[in-house]
Parts: structure tokens; sequence; C-alpha cells
């Protein structure tokens, strides 16, 4: 018995960029709530919220998307740009983010 209903192919654009989109909101879900446990366990508060701004954004835009289904190109671009910053120079941020508060 044969399928006549279109199937999605595995590696086409728009499975690729739901699969991104899905990874970045997972990521940003994840990385606010381990801010959130270091902050408990004693690190800088305000450094630690303020890193976590744009990973706030991210995983409400993700949530957005993945309800509606509607996946975007620049949330994918955007979203591993801001976090291939923010993992490189986390550190850096931090420190410097503490100074200026502090």
């Amino acid at each position: 018995m044969q399928d006549n209903q279109p199937h999605a192919k595995p590696f086409s654009a728009e499975n690729t960029k739901s699969v991104i989109c899905k990874i970045i909101f997972f990521y940003s879900v994840f990385y606010v709530v381990m801010k959130i446990i270091a902050i408990f366990k004693g690190s800088w508060v305000m450094p630690n919220l303020i890193l976590c701004v744009p990973f706030l954004l991210f995983a409400g835009l993700g949530f957005k998307m993945t309800k509606t289904k509607n996946y975007s190109w620049l949330y994918v671009i955007a979203g591993a740009l801001v976090i291939s910053f923010v993992r490189y120079y986390e550190i850096d941020l931090m420190h410097y983010l503490h100074e200026k508060l502090a």
C-alpha cells in the first residue's frame, strides 16, 4: 500500500531550519536555567542576569516559532552569532560587567 502524501526530505532547507531553530531554542532555555542555578550557588547576580537577556529573547522567540511552526533563517543566523560570541567571551564579559556594576 502506497502513501500519496508528500514526505519532507530529511535534509531539506525547511527541515534543517526547523531543527536548528529548535536547537537554539532549547540551548537558550538551558543557558538561562544554568545561569539561575549559578546565581543560587553564589555566582555574581547582575552579570549573570545581564548575560541571560539575549537568551531570554531567543527562548521567547523560539517558543513562539515552535508553536506556530513558522521558522526563520534570521533567527538561526542571529542565534548562532550570539551563542558563539557569548560562549567565546563569557568569562571576559562576566568580569567586565562585575567591575562596571560594582
